[in-house]
């Protein structure tokens, strides 16, 4: 990938090149068998493919990423695990991950395609997995309430050109020149196509650690997120399908969650999850993970119907939404083991 964001925001909106086409969702599999409609299609947008050609890419990502007919609205779904990383000891598994986005998308007047999205993911107990509420940190023997992951929104235009980074609300300023938008695609086994796409930034902390000593990591924010997309290439051929079913996974690396209160300590957190189209919206999600959203606000079940902004992650709605917490008497962010020397004369 080049430098598009295709998050979660996307692909809520993930698996190896050897799962092939038995990754490609159940349901999803068993519409796209339908028979294809006759006659011209309704929507205009390119289908002949072309890894070259910037106007394929665009228009087949954001048939990935959205429905593309106007007034639809697309749901993805995300799982998976997340996991502490400090040195000299293994790396941990912490939590379950688990959520979604509904993201609808309209059509410009230069051929482009502006995506509105929300999505909302809750943290869920390693060994019960219920939505957790509280955790307690194995790291520092604390409990801590735990604050999901709520977006709204999480916009950005889809063009013939590689779009600039995420702003968020200003703190990230790289700027780049204009260049034509092109993925990493490949050709998988059995009639498959393989997305690779991600981004590496490096950006100010909205929570610095002046004002927020136990929730901010450092003076900036170091993010790596990575995505698998695979794909028929008979859906992406279809001009007839303004949805692209897909399945894959994401990766991230970030650093501690501002409410695990970790400060400054040394480590970080991965990651890693699969994630695919729900053709059902609602009624194909887990029951409490609706009801869970419901109870936060009934907007999380429904995409953005209006454009606004902006467009900022966790972190920074962190920042905005929530209070720093009290610093103890003698708090330290909590240390890694000293290394061991596991040849040294016992």
């Amino acid at each position: 990938m080049d430098e598009m964001k295709v998050s979660r925001r996307g692909a809520l909106g993930m698996a190896g090149a050897a799962a092939g086409a038995a990754l490609v969702p159940v349901a999803a599999d068993a519409a796209a068998k339908k028979a294809a409609p006759k006659g011209k299609p309704k929507i205009d947008f390119v289908t002949k493919i072309d890894f070259k050609d910037p106007k394929w890419t665009r228009d087949t990502y954001a048939r990935l990423d959205a429905n593309v007919e106007p007034g639809k609205e697309k749901c993805g779904w995300i799982r998976g695990k997340i996991f502490g990383v400090r040195d000299n000891e293994p790396v941990r598994p912490l939590m379950n991950v688990e959520g979604f986005s509904f993201v609808r998308i309209n059509r410009q007047a230069d051929g482009s395609w502006r995506r509105l999205l929300r999505e909302i993911v809750f943290y869920r107990d390693i060994n019960t997995n219920e939505i957790l509420k509280f955790w307690d940190n194995p790291y520092t023997g604390e409990r801590v309430r735990v604050v999901p992951i709520a977006n709204d929104p999480f916009n950005f235009t889809i063009s013939e050109f590689v779009p600039e980074p995420p702003s968020y609300g200003g703190l990230q300023t790289v700027k780049r020149e204009p260049k034509p938008f092109l993925q990493d695609w490949q050709w998988g086994p059995e009639g498959t196509m393989i997305l690779n796409t991600g981004i590496d930034m490096m950006y100010p902390n909205a929570l610095q650690p002046d004002k927020w000593p136990r929730e901010s990591s450092g003076f900036m924010n170091r993010v790596s997120e990575q995505f698998i997309y695979v794909v028929k290439k008979e859906d992406v051929e279809n001009p007839h399908m303004t949805h692209i079913p897909h399945t894959g996974s994401w990766s991230r690396i970030t650093p501690w969650l501002p409410w695990m209160l970790m400060g400054q300590a040394p480590g970080h957190m991965s990651y890693f999850t699969h994630f695919s189209t729900i053709p059902d919206g609602i009624a194909g999600l887990p029951k409490d993970l609706v009801a869970a959203a419901r109870a936060m606000d009934e907007k999380w079940l429904h995409a953005p119907e209006t454009d606004y902004g902006p467009s900022l992650s966790s972190l920074e709605n962190y920042a905005r939404e929530q209070k720093p917490a009290p610093v103890p008497a003698g708090w330290s962010p909590p240390q890694p083991p000293a290394p061991r020397n596991p040849f040294a004369a016992k």
